[in-house]
């Protein structure tokens, strides 16, 4: 297990050429982070998912986000940016969806449900490039609350969210609910350490 900081120079030695989806997807495998390690970092909140920034450079930034039981993320995209998933904590259910049609005019699309898996501690994964569009669900079974590190190449500031039901899409922003281990944003947050 390693410690977060050593997490993060080990990944920041990692030069822009070799930041590829192999070699950063082997990284994970190779340093599983110390949950002890992310209790600075680590802020729940009963009402929806919290995202965390714990480090950031114009190559990548890396966020905790921290799941209470049941909570679930909107269907999304990553703006054709790389993104890789580990599970420190707990475990998550990733379900991907095919794009069908897109009609940017109208801010129409068509979604179909494709491939499910479970990301847990001993399996990190990338985002499919070719199916990008997915939800990350911390489902009421698990009935353990999670926590999953994301690295995305480089840093964006917005998504585009699904809405199945309406055909539709929308570009929304992205907000931390922490950075480098303090509240930004006024929510009903618990700071927690998991051990």
């Amino acid at each position: 297990m390693v410690h977060i900081e050593e997490f993060v120079r080990r990944l920041s030695a990692i030069p822009e050429s070799k930041f590829t989806l192999e070699d950063v997807l082997a990284f994970l495998r190779a340093n599983p982070v110390d949950i002890a390690t992310l209790s600075p970092y680590l802020y729940f909140s009963s009402e929806h998912y919290t995202r965390n920034l714990i480090h950031k450079t114009p190559l990548f930034e890396l966020i905790a986000v921290c799941w209470d039981k049941g909570q679930k993320s909107v269907i999304h995209n990553h703006r054709d940016q790389k993104c890789w998933m580990a599970i420190p904590y707990g475990r998550l259910m990733v379900h991907n969806f095919t794009l069908i049609q897109k009609d940017v005019s109208k801010h129409f699309c068509d979604l179909k449900s494709s491939a499910q898996f479970e990301l847990n501690p001993v399996s990190p994964v990338e985002v499919d490039p070719e199916e990008p569009i997915h939800q990350v669900l911390n489902l009421p079974s698990y009935d353990c609350r999670a926590v999953s590190l994301h690295v995305y190449s480089k840093p964006f500031d917005t998504c585009e969210v699904y809405d199945l039901k309406n055909k539709c899409y929308e570009d929304v922003p992205l907000v931390n609910t922490s950075e480098y281990g303090v509240l930004i944003i006024d929510i009903q947050a618990e700071k927690v350490s998991l051990v």
